[in-house]
């Protein structure tokens, strides 16, 4: 009866730390890989397309006080270029515009960019990518407005060879 008592107790033991040292392993390898993975402005790249929604709070010009919303295209280089297409609602004053812009990537796969209008308006965003740079999240950061962007590319692909080793 001891004997059996005993093999019991040692398949168990064995078993749970065949167990334990297999999550082990698997924790620690997919923590290895998630971290070998760095962003750089060629991982984001190709068309998005973008809900902004927000107010601004105060601005130069009263008209443009008041909710806004935008949907459209930013199309991204892969170089650090972007450009815009896009039809908004500023309180109210419904129309389509464009503009264009720069942006930077960090190895963590947060950035910035930029919008520039032709009327000397430019406005500055931070995001954060995520779905290997099949999209991301903005915020502005100007001073005055409150507007969030979330975008998805318009054809993912799920190559992942725009990230370095």
């Amino acid at each position: 009866m001891k004997s059996t008592r005993f093999a019991m107790n040692f398949t168990i033991a064995k078993t749970f730390a065949i167990a334990a040292i297999t999550a082990l392993a698997l924790g620690i390898t997919s923590t290895a890989n998630a971290e070998d993975k760095k962003c750089s402005v060629a991982t984001l790249q190709g068309t998005f397309v973008y809900t902004s929604t927000g107010a601004i709070v105060s601005a130069p010009i009263p008209s443009l006080v008041g909710p806004s919303a935008e949907v459209g295209t930013l199309h991204f280089d892969g170089i650090g270029g972007v450009t815009f297409a896009f039809n908004s609602s500023q309180n109210g004053n419904i129309g389509p515009g464009t503009a264009t812009g720069t942006y930077t990537v960090n190895d963590d796969c947060t950035g910035t960019y930029t919008e520039g209008y032709t009327s000397g308006f430019t406005a500055h965003f931070s995001f954060v990518l995520n779905d290997y740079g099949n999209g991301f999240q903005a915020i502005c950061q100007d001073m005055g407005v409150v507007d969030t962007v979330i975008a998805r590319k318009q054809y993912p692909v799920l190559d992942r060879s725009y990230f370095r080793e």
